[in-house]
């Protein structure tokens, strides 16, 4: 049994060589990328639209919604990186229900390379909001002392994205191998559905938490108000005209 779909060889030459892992995450890119083209090549602005524009539609505002409740603003700003973020994922979860398909979710090598996008990703739109040395001098805060710490936050952070998605899709995967081999009727159906709806919940989960990532980085101190030279200000003078009279 494989522990992983990067042990299957499907062609090698020399110290190039292309497994099970690279394949299915280059068909998984292009079915998107069609499905994609066919559902956007005639988009309709009046009310009798495609159930596929249907469809997609929800998935946009409901991305979009969530990028806002996290504290994003200018949502169509990141819609494309965490949309897509988001429905890769799900699409390899929702491929699982086809026989002898191992998702790439279920790799090492693919969710470090996702995680390995939002850590690229956060500095970039962090540096576009607050500028270079914005964005650096956020290292050094509260003090100097927090620099090394911030360094290890960005990269743990990195490294629990990878190892989350990874640990979660590929237990589900090996669930289902390990039942199909002992009982290979009723069980390995109902872990299926259970292993589709935790892909799908890991989408959610790793694009939520790209997002809080990048809020992160785009938050912008706010200026200081400014401290008014009069401490202690002098009393007004009384208008004489305003003195009771006898």
């Amino acid at each position: 049994m494989n522990l992983s779909s990067d042990q299957l060889i499907l062609w090698q030459y020399g110290f190039i060589h292309l497994n099970e892992t690279i394949i299915t995450t280059w068909l998984l890119m292009l079915a998107m990328t069609v499905g994609a083209m066919l559902v956007t090549r005639k988009l309709a602005t009046d009310e009798k639209i495609s159930r596929w524009q249907g469809a997609l539609e929800i998935i946009v505002i409901g991305i979009k919604q969530q990028i806002e409740e996290v504290g994003l603003a200018n949502p169509e700003k990141y819609l494309g990186f965490l949309g897509t973020l988001f429905l890769f994922v799900a699409t390899a979860s929702i491929c699982t229900v086809i026989p002898g398909y191992v998702p790439p979710t279920g790799s090492l090598s693919t969710t470090a390379a996702l995680a390995l996008c939002v850590f690229v990703a956060v500095p970039l739109f962090g540096i576009e909001q607050q500028g270079l040395s914005g964005y650096l001098k956020s290292y050094l805060e509260p003090t100097l002392l927090m620099l090394p710490f911030n360094i290890i936050s960005e990269l743990s952070r990195t490294l629990a994205l990878a190892v989350r998605l990874f640990g979660n899709m590929m237990s589900g995967t090996m669930i289902i191998a390990i039942l199909l081999t002992i009982t290979p009727f009723l069980f390995p159906l109902v872990m299926t559905l259970l292993g589709l709806l935790t892909g799908m919940v890991q989408a959610y989960i790793f694009s939520i938490l790209a997002t809080v990532y990048i809020a992160a980085a785009m938050q912008v101190r706010a200026p200081e108000p400014v401290a008014n030279l009069k401490t202690n200000p002098q009393p007004q003078t009384p208008n004489p005209k305003d003195a009771p009279h006898g």
